[in-house]
C-alpha cells in the first residue's frame, strides 16, 4: 500500500454467498488474512462440495477460525490444511475446546460416510494428522494469532462451544457471527452481544424475513404431532445430525414421555453410532450450559442421562426390523436425508401412511430433507427406485438460527455501519436487505447492508482515524475535562495500536530502552576566543563560561544547551544532546561561527580591540616613565619619531 492510500477491508466468500452451505470468508486488511470457517456443501459430493479454495493462496492466511462443528462450516479444515498449501505458510487453526471435542467424532463418521459413497475428500490417516494443529480456546479469550491481528470468542447458542468471533486487524473490528441463537433453549445459553462496538458485521441470514413460532408453541406442536403418530400406530422418524439439535429434541422427549405414562412402552431411538461418543462430551462441557442444566447437575441430576431414550443395537439391516416392529420414535442421523441412517428409514416408512416424518431443522436447497417438505406423491430412492409418499410431512423447526426479528433486534444491538449478509438463500438474503435498508432509511443511520456472491470480493473503505491510549503517569494526571489543553508524551505505534506516554515511563510499559546521542561538530576558525564570546553573547545575551571537566579546555554553554569548547588558537568543538530543541540551537551557533570571518561587526571588533591593546601598551608605558623617574632617570619613548632624550638635557 502506497503511503497515503486509504486501506482497504477485502471480503470474499469462497462459499456461503447467497447460498447455504461451505462458509468459507475471507477478510484481508493491512496485508493480513483471516479466514472463517471452512465447510462443504450438503447437497453436494466430493470435490463439488468444497468451497473454491484454488482462489486463494492459503500460504498467506494468517488464522483460520471455525465457528462451531457442523460440517456446512467445518468438513473441508482437512483438506485445506493437507491439501492445499496452508502448511506452507504460518497460520494457525483455532475454535473452542469444545467444538474441537465434538468435531473429532463428527470428521471420523463423516470420513467412513464419504469412504462408503466411493468420494472421500481426505483419508482418516490425514484427519488424524490435522487434529494437533487445532488450538482449543476459551470464550472471552484475547488471542494474538500473529502482530495486528487478535480476535475474541463469544458464545453464539446455536449448538455446544459454537461462538461468534470479534476480530482486530490493525485496529478495524469485524464481528463473523457464523450461526448463531438468540433465544436460550432447555440446555444452551443465547448469543451474547459483544460489549464492543464492530465497524463490520457479518451476519447469517438463513430465514431472511420469515418469523418463527415462540418455544412454548413449538414444544406443543412437536410433541402433539409426535403424540397423534404413536397413537395410529406408525413410527416416528426425526431425521436430525449427532450433535445440536439432536440433544435439544432429547431433553423434550425424555420429558414428555416422563409425563406421559401411556407412552412408557413407546421405545424412543437415538440411532447414531456418534450418540455415545457425543453425549460424553455434552457431559464434559456441562459448564458451558445454561443455568438449568448446570443447577441440575450440580443436584447431582444429569439431565443427559435420559430415562426413556436408548441407542439402537446397530446389528445387520437393523432399520428392516424397526420398522416391523411396534410403533416407536427414531432419531437418525443425517438432517438432510441424504443418505445414511436416516434416509433407510425414510425409505422403509413412506409408503404407511400411518408413519410421520417431522423435519425440526433447516432444510438446505437440493437434499431430500427440502424437497419432501413440499410432499410429492413419490420419492427416489438411493438406488433410483421410485417409492411412493403416503407417510405424513411436518416441519416444526427447532432450528438454532435467528429468525427476522431476533436477527434484526441483534444487528440494532451490534450498531456496525456496514452488514454483510451471508449464509442464506439468494431470494431470502434479498428480502432482508431490503427490509434492513427501508428500516435504517426511515432511521436517517448511514448503515450499508451488503449481500456478496461467491467470489465477488467486496471492498470497504474506513477513515484512517488513530486513537492513543494514555497510559502511565499520563493517565494517573488527566487534564480537566473542560480544559483545552494539550497532551504531550511519547506516542508509540506496536501492532497497529498506539500509546501515548511520558518518556521517563518508557521502560516501565515498553520494555524499551532509551539512550542519548551526542553531536560533535569541529570548526576551523581564524580569531580568537574572545571574539567567539563577543559574538555569542551578542546573539544569545549571555553565555556560561568555565572549564571542561575532563580536558580542563575552556568552554561557553549555549542556551543550556550547546557547549563551546576551545580546542586550539584555530579549531573549536560543539558538544550537545540530539533532540529537537538542542538541534535548532546547535544551527544557530553554527551559523553564528561561520560567519564570524565575514562579519563586519568582527572588523569592528577587531579594530576596537586593537586600539585597546594599544592604550594598555601606552598606559603601561607611562607607568614605566613614572617608575623610571622614580630612580631619577626619564627616559622618553616617542612612538612617532623613536627618540630617546635624557632628563639632564
Amino acid at each position: 500500500m502506497n503511503a497515503g492510500e486509504t486501506p482497504k477491508l477485502s471480503i470474499t466468500l469462497l462459499g456461503a454467498g447467497q447460498e447455504v452451505g461451505r462458509s468459507c470468508c475471507v477478510l484481508q486488511y493491512r496485508g493480513k488474512t483471516i479466514v472463517c470457517d471452512a465447510g462443504v456443501h450438503p447437497a453436494f459430493s466430493g470435490m463439488a462440495s468444497l468451497p473454491f479454495v484454488d482462489e486463494l493462496d492459503w500460504s498467506t492466511v494468517d488464522a483460520l477460525l471455525v465457528t462451531h462443528f457442523h460440517l456446512d462450516h467445518a468438513a473441508s479444515l482437512t483438506y485445506i490444511l493437507e491439501k492445499t498449501n496452508f502448511k506452507d505458510g504460518k497460520g494457525k487453526v483455532y475454535m473452542t475446546h469444545a467444538t474441537k471435542a465434538v468435531y473429532k467424532f463428527m470428521m471420523q463418521d463423516f470420513v467412513r460416510m464419504s469412504a462408503s459413497s466411493g468420494d472421500p475428500l481426505f483419508s482418516a490417516l490425514e484427519l488424524s494428522l490435522t487434529l494437533p494443529l487445532i488450538i482449543p480456546v476459551s470464550a472471552h479469550q484475547q488471542i494474538s494469532p500473529c502482530p495486528g491481528v487478535s480476535f475474541i470468542p463469544y458464545h453464539a447458542g446455536h449448538v455446544l462451544g459454537a461462538s461468534m468471533f470479534m476480530i482486530d486487524i490493525a485496529g478495524l473490528k469485524i464481528l463473523y457471527t457464523g450461526d448463531y441463537s438468540r433465544e436460550e433453549d432447555r440446555h444452551l445459553v443465547k448469543a451474547e452481544v459483544p460489549p464492543v462496538r464492530p465497524d463490520v458485521l457479518i451476519v447469517e441470514s438463513t430465514y431472511g424475513v420469515q418469523s418463527l413460532e415462540g418455544r412454548p408453541e413449538k414444544e406443543a406442536i412437536f410433541t402433539s404431532e409426535v403424540h397423534d403418530i404413536i397413537r395410529r400406530g406408525g413410527h416416528v422418524l426425526l431425521p436430525v445430525f449427532a450433535m445440536g439439535r439432536a440433544q435439544e429434541l432429547l431433553l423434550i422427549l425424555d420429558e414428555y414421555w416422563d409425563q406421559h405414562p401411556e407412552l412408557h412402552n413407546v421405545p424412543v431411538y437415538y440411532a447414531s453410532s456418534l450418540a455415545k461418543k457425543c453425549m460424553a462430551v455434552y457431559q464434559t462441557y456441562i459448564h458451558t450450559m445454561n443455568a438449568n442444566i448446570r443447577g441440575r447437575f450440580e443436584k447431582r441430576d444429569n439431565p443427559f442421562v435420559f430415562k426413556y431414550i436408548s441407542s439402537i443395537p446397530h446389528s445387520r439391516n437393523w432399520e428392516k426390523k424397526v420398522a416391523d416392529g411396534p410403533p416407536c420414535v427414531v432419531l437418525a442421523t443425517p438432517g438432510f436425508l441424504h443418505t445414511g441412517a436416516s434416509r433407510e428409514l425414510l425409505e422403509l416408512w413412506a409408503p404407511d401412511s400411518r408413519n410421520g416424518l417431522i423435519i425440526t431443522g433447516y432444510s438446505v436447497e437440493g437434499t431430500m430433507a427440502r424437497d419432501i417438505i413440499t410432499e410429492p406423491d413419490e420419492i427416489t430412492g438411493l438406488r433410483g427406485n421410485t417409492i411412493p409418499r403416503r407417510l405424513s410431512v411436518r416441519y416444526v423447526s427447532f432450528s438454532a438460527h435467528v429468525d427476522y426479528s431476533q436477527n434484526a433486534e441483534f444487528i440494532d444491538l451490534i450498531g456496525a455501519k456496514h452488514i454483510v449478509l451471508v449464509h442464506g438463500e439468494k431470494t431470502a438474503m434479498g428480502r432482508l436487505r431490503g427490509a434492513l435498508q427501508s428500516k435504517y432509511k426511515d432511521r436517517d443511520e448511514a448503515v450499508e447492508v451488503h449481500t456478496p456472491r461467491n467470489l465477488e470480493t467486496l471492498n470497504l473503505t474506513f477513515r484512517g482515524e488513530r486513537l492513543a491510549k494514555a497510559i502511565g503517569s499520563l493517565a494517573n494526571n488527566p487534564p480537566p475535562a473542560n480544559a483545552e489543553s494539550l497532551l504531550s508524551g511519547l506516542l508509540v505505534s506496536k501492532d497497529y495500536s498506539y500509546t501515548l506516554l511520558d518518556p521517563k515511563d518508557l521502560r516501565e510499559f515498553t520494555g524499551l530502552s532509551t539512550s542519548d546521542v551526542l553531536q560533535i561538530v569541529r570548526i576551523v576558525l581564524g580569531c580568537g576566543w574572545e571574539l567567539v564570546r563577543w559574538h555569542l553573547e551578542g546573539m544569545y545575551g549571555f553565555v556560561q563560561e568555565g572549564l571542561d571537566k575532563e580536558s580542563g579546555a575552556r568552554v561557553m554553554r549555549v542556551m543550556g544547551a550547546v557547549d563551546v569548547k576551545y580546542m586550539s588558537e584555530t579549531e573549536l568543538m560543539l558538544e550537545w544532546i540530539a533532540s529537537a530543541s538542542n538541534d535548532m540551537v546547535a544551527d544557530s551557533v553554527i551559523a553564528v561561527l561561520m560567519g564570524i570571518d565575514s562579519s563586519p561587526a568582527s572588523v569592528k571588533s577587531t579594530t576596537m580591540m586593537r586600539l585597546l591593546q594599544r592604550t594598555l601598551i601606552l598606559v603601561s608605558s607611562i607607568n614605566t616613565l613614572i617608575h623610571m623617574q622614580a630612580n631619577g632617570r626619564i627616559m622618553a619613548i616617542l612612538p612617532r619619531r623613536q627618540q630617546c632624550y635624557d632628563s639632564s638635557e
